[in-house]
Protein backbone atom coordinates (compact mmCIF):
# COMPACT_ATOMS: atom_id res chain seq x y z
CA UNK A 1 0.00 0.00 0.00
CA UNK A 2 1.21 3.70 -1.27
CA UNK A 3 1.55 6.22 2.27
CA UNK A 4 -1.32 7.13 3.70
CA UNK A 5 -2.09 10.90 4.60
CA UNK A 6 -4.63 12.71 7.04
CA UNK A 7 -5.90 16.11 6.40
CA UNK A 8 -8.78 18.70 7.48
CA UNK A 9 -11.94 18.41 5.06
CA UNK A 10 -12.10 21.63 2.93
CA UNK A 11 -14.87 23.11 0.12
CA UNK A 12 -14.99 20.40 -2.67
CA UNK A 13 -15.19 17.44 -0.03
CA UNK A 14 -18.83 17.05 0.44
CA UNK A 15 -19.26 13.99 -1.76
CA UNK A 16 -16.43 12.11 -0.49
CA UNK A 17 -17.78 12.75 3.44
CA UNK A 18 -21.34 11.98 2.17
CA UNK A 19 -19.86 8.45 0.93
CA UNK A 20 -17.67 7.93 3.55
CA UNK A 21 -20.64 8.41 6.23
CA UNK A 22 -23.03 6.40 4.20
CA UNK A 23 -20.84 3.94 4.48
CA UNK A 24 -20.21 4.32 8.02
CA UNK A 25 -24.42 3.68 8.33
CA UNK A 26 -24.68 1.07 6.39
CA UNK A 27 -21.45 -1.00 8.46
CA UNK A 28 -23.42 0.08 11.99
CA UNK A 29 -26.79 -1.32 10.12
CA UNK A 30 -28.48 2.32 10.81
CA UNK A 31 -28.85 3.56 7.21
CA UNK A 32 -32.63 4.10 7.80
CA UNK A 33 -31.75 7.06 10.57
CA UNK A 34 -29.11 8.27 7.97
CA UNK A 35 -30.29 12.31 7.04
CA UNK A 36 -27.38 13.36 5.96
CA UNK A 37 -27.30 15.33 2.19
CA UNK A 38 -24.36 17.58 0.27
CA UNK A 39 -26.27 20.49 1.65
CA UNK A 40 -25.63 19.92 5.13
CA UNK A 41 -22.35 18.50 5.05
CA UNK A 42 -21.78 21.78 2.59
CA UNK A 43 -23.44 23.66 5.93
CA UNK A 44 -22.58 21.81 9.15
CA UNK A 45 -18.94 20.41 8.14
CA UNK A 46 -17.70 22.85 5.65
CA UNK A 47 -19.20 26.01 6.53
CA UNK A 48 -18.15 29.24 7.79
CA UNK A 49 -18.84 28.19 11.37
CA UNK A 50 -18.95 24.40 11.53
CA UNK A 51 -20.73 22.67 13.85
CA UNK A 52 -18.98 19.70 13.16
CA UNK A 53 -14.79 18.99 12.53
CA UNK A 54 -13.93 16.46 10.16
CA UNK A 55 -11.00 14.89 8.62
CA UNK A 56 -10.32 12.72 5.63
CA UNK A 57 -7.88 9.79 5.31
CA UNK A 58 -6.18 9.24 1.84
CA UNK A 59 -4.38 6.19 1.12
CA UNK A 60 -2.16 7.48 -1.94
CA UNK A 61 -5.21 9.19 -4.42
CA UNK A 62 -7.78 7.12 -2.71
CA UNK A 63 -10.25 8.00 0.35
CA UNK A 64 -9.56 5.83 2.92
CA UNK A 65 -11.69 7.20 5.76
CA UNK A 66 -13.09 9.85 8.29
CA UNK A 67 -13.39 10.94 11.73
CA UNK A 68 -15.86 13.99 12.67
CA UNK A 69 -15.70 15.72 16.14
CA UNK A 70 -16.63 18.76 17.97
CA UNK A 71 -15.74 20.62 21.61
CA UNK A 72 -17.70 19.63 24.62
CA UNK A 73 -17.16 20.95 28.30
CA UNK A 74 -16.88 18.69 31.38
CA UNK A 75 -18.14 20.89 34.42
CA UNK A 76 -17.19 19.19 37.49
CA UNK A 77 -13.35 18.54 35.86
CA UNK A 78 -13.72 22.38 34.21
CA UNK A 79 -11.87 21.40 31.21
CA UNK A 80 -12.64 21.57 27.62
CA UNK A 81 -13.51 17.86 25.72
CA UNK A 82 -13.27 16.53 22.41
CA UNK A 83 -16.67 13.96 21.33
CA UNK A 84 -15.42 11.65 18.85
CA UNK A 85 -18.68 11.44 16.67
CA UNK A 86 -17.47 9.46 13.71
CA UNK A 87 -14.23 7.26 12.91
CA UNK A 88 -14.54 5.12 10.14
CA UNK A 89 -12.23 3.39 7.68
CA UNK A 90 -13.18 1.29 4.61
CA UNK A 91 -12.53 -2.25 4.88
CA UNK A 92 -9.95 -2.59 2.51
CA UNK A 93 -7.62 -0.39 4.18
CA UNK A 94 -8.19 -1.85 7.78
CA UNK A 95 -5.42 -2.98 9.49
CA UNK A 96 -2.87 -0.35 7.90
CA UNK A 97 -3.20 1.85 11.18
CA UNK A 98 -5.43 4.92 9.24
CA UNK A 99 -7.50 4.20 11.88
CA UNK A 100 -5.17 4.80 14.39
CA UNK A 101 -3.95 7.93 12.61
CA UNK A 102 -7.03 9.32 12.54
CA UNK A 103 -7.98 8.97 15.96
CA UNK A 104 -4.21 10.51 16.65
CA UNK A 105 -5.32 13.46 14.58
CA UNK A 106 -8.30 14.05 16.32
CA UNK A 107 -6.12 13.58 19.63
CA UNK A 108 -3.73 16.15 18.49
CA UNK A 109 -6.94 18.76 17.57
CA UNK A 110 -8.29 18.07 21.12
CA UNK A 111 -4.87 18.66 22.76
CA UNK A 112 -3.86 21.77 20.60
CA UNK A 113 -7.36 23.62 22.11
CA UNK A 114 -7.03 22.72 25.67
CA UNK A 115 -9.30 19.28 26.07
CA UNK A 116 -8.81 16.99 28.68
CA UNK A 117 -10.08 14.02 26.71
CA UNK A 118 -11.55 12.87 24.02
CA UNK A 119 -14.78 10.20 24.66
CA UNK A 120 -17.11 8.48 21.99
CA UNK A 121 -19.29 5.78 22.10
CA UNK A 122 -19.62 2.29 20.39
CA UNK A 123 -22.19 -0.21 19.41
CA UNK A 124 -22.15 -3.16 22.03
CA UNK A 125 -22.17 -5.28 19.13
CA UNK A 126 -18.91 -4.10 17.21
CA UNK A 127 -16.16 -6.12 19.22
CA UNK A 128 -13.41 -5.37 16.35
CA UNK A 129 -13.79 -1.71 17.41
CA UNK A 130 -14.12 -2.33 21.04
CA UNK A 131 -10.92 -4.72 20.83
CA UNK A 132 -9.23 -1.55 18.82
CA UNK A 133 -9.88 1.33 21.13
CA UNK A 134 -9.46 -0.58 24.24
CA UNK A 135 -5.67 -0.92 22.68
CA UNK A 136 -4.93 2.19 22.23
CA UNK A 137 -5.54 2.51 26.42
CA UNK A 138 -9.27 3.79 25.96
CA UNK A 139 -11.15 2.64 28.65
CA UNK A 140 -14.90 1.66 28.92
CA UNK A 141 -16.61 4.61 31.55
CA UNK A 142 -18.46 2.22 34.00
CA UNK A 143 -21.42 3.35 36.13
CA UNK A 144 -23.29 5.73 33.06
CA UNK A 145 -26.00 5.22 30.82
CA UNK A 146 -26.22 7.48 27.41
CA UNK A 147 -29.63 9.13 27.19
CA UNK A 148 -31.15 10.43 23.83
CA UNK A 149 -34.34 12.86 23.91
CA UNK A 150 -35.36 13.08 20.43
CA UNK A 151 -38.71 13.00 18.60
CA UNK A 152 -41.84 13.93 19.99
CA UNK A 153 -40.65 13.75 23.15
CA UNK A 154 -38.17 16.65 22.83
CA UNK A 155 -40.80 18.71 21.11
CA UNK A 156 -43.39 17.87 23.95
CA UNK A 157 -40.98 18.78 26.42
CA UNK A 158 -39.62 21.98 25.16
CA UNK A 159 -43.32 23.26 24.68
Amino acid sequence: MSAFTIRSAKSGDEDIILALLYELAEYEKLQAKFKVTREIVARDYLGGHPAIHTALAYAGEKPAGVATWYFTYSTFAAARGAYLEDLFVRPEFRGKGIGKALLAHVARQAAAAGAAHVEWVVLDWNEPSIRFYESLGAERIKGWYVYRLGGGALIKLGQ
